[in-house]
């Protein structure tokens, strides 16, 4: 079994886990937020008076490409997601939620996928994290 890897250039993890773990030909990333590795988040924007303004289009767009780009750690991508969880804080966030990861994947081709509602993520301004499993046949020695 390959351990798993922190990525250097994305955000740490906020406890004792890895962003990605290949076992065989199966690669499992750990829950993603839209956190970048400075600790400001896609998708949030807070105006001159102190007003948060959260918009769960951006974070989605930002988690999947988070997620995209932790699976080319591994020579994988989106394309090769056969699962996903998805955790939305907010199930009245699920309609701009779901417009956005259609235009990541699609119906016929794409992942199974859950979606939950939540109480709460990590941090206050996450309105969504996602969790993947990909399949990418790995080429071996004498194969």
């Amino acid at each position: 079994m390959d351990k798993g890897k922190v990525i250097e250039g994305k955000a740490t993890p906020r406890g004792k886990y890895p962003h990605i773990r290949k076992v065989g030909d199966f690669i499992f990333v750990s829950g993603t937020s839209s956190r970048r590795a400075d600790n400001t988040f896609a998708g949030v924007e807070v105006d001159e008076m102190g007003t948060t303004s959260l918009d769960i289009k951006k974070q989605t767009a930002a988690v999947l490409e988070n997620i995209d780009s932790i699976l080319q750690q591994e020579g994988s991508s989106l394309k090769d997601v056969v699962d996903v969880t998805s955790f939305l804080v907010n199930m009245n966030d699920f309609k701009g939620y779901n417009e956005t990861y259609g235009e990541f994947f699609e119906p016929e081709t794409g992942p199974t996928r859950t979606t939950v509602a939540v109480h709460q993520l990590p941090h206050p301004h996450l309105l969504v994290e996602i969790k993947v499993m990909a399949y990418k046949k790995q080429a071996y020695a004498g194969h």
